[in-house]
């Protein structure tokens, strides 16, 4: 059974939000609360293992669960990038050249193991790993490439956001109008919502001086929790009637394929 979330408009909505929310709630813990970088990204990341292997030992797909997963990556992803930058003295440049290298080796091996980076139908325990692997290195890189956006490029919070924003809409102005791979397009526009959310986090966190809204983590984080709490949970409705409608479409098919067997015995 497929273990992912369908890719429509709604999911990458809820990705944005997901990110988003990631950013803010990283630098809540990490300077808000004075935790520091090293021990948030311990503690982010083992609130990863344990929503990753909830994930995977699930029987069916679970949209809360799914997307709990993508938090969580999105969260430590933002306190790794910070921890590799501030901390271990790298620099975004430098720290997005490393995370875009052990992206593309992971989606490299799980290319040349499964033959297939689609995103549309996961189900073993392998193609799970790869998945959420690849996705937390992503959400990492898009930390960093929006930090150095943010902080380096002298484009500032906003005008970051904009310039990711418009990369998204090339991808999906290439997705409408040309023949490029649809896997390729998924996985550009994946790691370009990251940047475009941790843009857009501090963006509404950072005071106004420094060209934000100055809503704090707590105001931001609480905010766009409770966007992301309604999606995930119109989401799961959504879920819910599709697959009692494919049940029933599925039980139909058994009484006809018995009454039809019935009438042949006859």
């Amino acid at each position: 059974m497929n273990k992912v979330a369908k890719v429509n408009f709604r999911f990458w909505v809820m990705k944005i939000c997901a990110t988003t929310l990631g950013e803010t709630g990283g630098d809540l813990l990490s300077m808000t609360l004075k935790i520091g970088y090293a021990m948030s990204s311990t503690i982010l990341f083992g609130l990863f293992l344990v929503s990753f292997i909830a994930q995977v030992a699930s029987k069916k797909f679970n949209p809360s669960l799914y997307w709990i997963v993508i938090l969580t990556t999105s969260t430590v992803g933002t306190t790794i990038s910070d921890f590799m930058d501030r901390t271990l003295k790298l620099g975004y440049a430098h720290g997005s050249l490393i995370l875009v290298s052990c992206l593309f080796a992971v989606l490299t091996i799980w290319y040349l193991s499964e033959k297939s980076l689609s995103v549309n139908n996961i189900q073993t325990t392998k193609e799970q790993c790869f998945y959420w692997t690849a996705i937390l290195f992503s959400n990492t890189l898009g930390t960093a490439l929006g930090d150095f956006l943010a902080d380096s490029s002298g484009l500032g919070f906003l005008g970051g956001a904009v310039l990711i924003g418009s990369l998204i809409g090339l991808v999906v102005l290439a997705f409408y109008f040309t023949k490029i791979n649809r896997v390729s397009l998924f996985w550009i526009a994946f790691v370009l919502t990251r940047p475009f959310g941790a843009t857009f986090g501090d963006f509404l966190t950072k005071p106004i001086a420094k060209g934000g809204l100055n809503f704090g983590t707590v105001g931001s984080s609480f905010i766009l929790a409770l966007i992301l709490i309604v999606l995930i949970i119109y989401t799961s409705i959504k879920y819910k009637q599709t697959q009692a409608m494919q049940d029933n479409t599925k039980f139909n098919a058994i009484l006809k394929k018995d009454a039809l067997e019935q009438e042949t015995s006859c």
